[in-house]
């Protein structure tokens, strides 16, 4: 566990000499997320901020590693900034069967009748689906706009170069749609509980993303029951298994999370349960007791 004094700063908080206690906190998760990597061989990057102290737990939280489709988080707040009426939301957009995607369990079903922007969010934040993601990314201008709205909220990090299902080959040493842990954690952090939305977009944006159904063996199965959750998941090829967002506590503390993990092999397989055990030490670490 790493006190940065940014974040301190940023909370308005004094800053603490490291005490031996502290480093030998540090040691100690360090060892126990490299003891994760070697039990899953996997590359495993972990950011997260007790929003409420400025308590922060890094580990390899500056390494690239391919979103996938985290993305979707993104996209859907560049539309609620960009687009903020009820009658944009309400807008149907039409698609051929042609760009349904094999990870597409909500647009497959209305070819016919096409779907919403609200849908398209809703498809895109809570089942991942991947039509619904390519169709917001047309909504801000593809790729090149997604990295607009980015560096516009102050990410210089993250870059967005391709559509679905492109972006999902997540080649290691590839910087094409990549980001850090950190970045896409501080991102998410600035949507869902900072200002870079409005308070009702924000709340639009938190809102869906409670209701995710894809987590359910990543942060999910890491967090205890009773916690509330609003994140999003993403998964790639080379064992690629993300997951971002904010808990709260039972207290109501919020915690930001965001774990990345990636393999060497391209069809490895996805570690969920690796993302799981890194929220249960993150979230032990930060909010012991809540």
């Amino acid at each position: 566990m790493s006190v940065t004094r940014r974040s301190l700063l940023a909370a308005g908080l004094a800053v603490p000499v490291l005490v031996p206690s502290a480093r030998a906190e540090t040691l100690s998760l360090n060892a126990r997320f490299r003891e994760l990597e070697q039990r899953y061989q996997a590359t495993l990057g972990v950011y997260a901020v007790n929003t409420r102290t400025g308590k922060t737990v890094t580990y390899q939280h500056d390494r690239r590693i391919a979103f996938c489709s985290t993305f979707k988080g993104f996209a859907t707040a560049a539309v609620l900034r960009d687009h903020d009426d009820c009658a944009r939301l309400d807008k149907r957009v039409f698609y051929p069967a042609a760009d349904v995607m094999k990870n597409a369990p909500i647009t497959a079903q209305h070819v016919e009748t096409g779907m919403t922007i609200a849908e398209l969010i809703a498809a895109a934040l809570q089942y991942s689906d991947g039509t619904a993601g390519n169709l917001l990314l047309r909504e801000i201008g593809g790729p090149k706009g997604l990295t607009a709205f980015l560096r516009s909220i102050g990410d210089t990090t993250t870059r967005s170069d391709r559509w679905e299902p492109d972006l999902w080959t997540a080649v290691p040493g590839d910087p094409r749609d990549t980001t850090t842990p950190e970045a896409l954690g501080r991102t998410y952090g600035h949507l869902m509980l900072g200002r870079a939305l409005r308070p009702r977009d924000r709340e639009r944006l938190v809102t869906w993303m409670k209701g995710n159904t894809t987590s359910t063996k990543r942060f999910r199965a890491g967090l205890p029951a009773a916690w509330t959750l609003a994140d999003k998941t993403g998964t790639g090829d080379y064992g690629v298994a993300n997951d971002v967002g904010v808990t709260w506590t039972t207290k109501g503390t919020p915690l930001l999370l965001s774990v990345m993990t990636t393999k060497t092999e391209k069809d490895a397989p996805v570690e969920n349960v690796l993302v799981a055990d890194a929220a249960t030490i993150v979230a032990t670490a930060l909010a012991p007791g809540e």
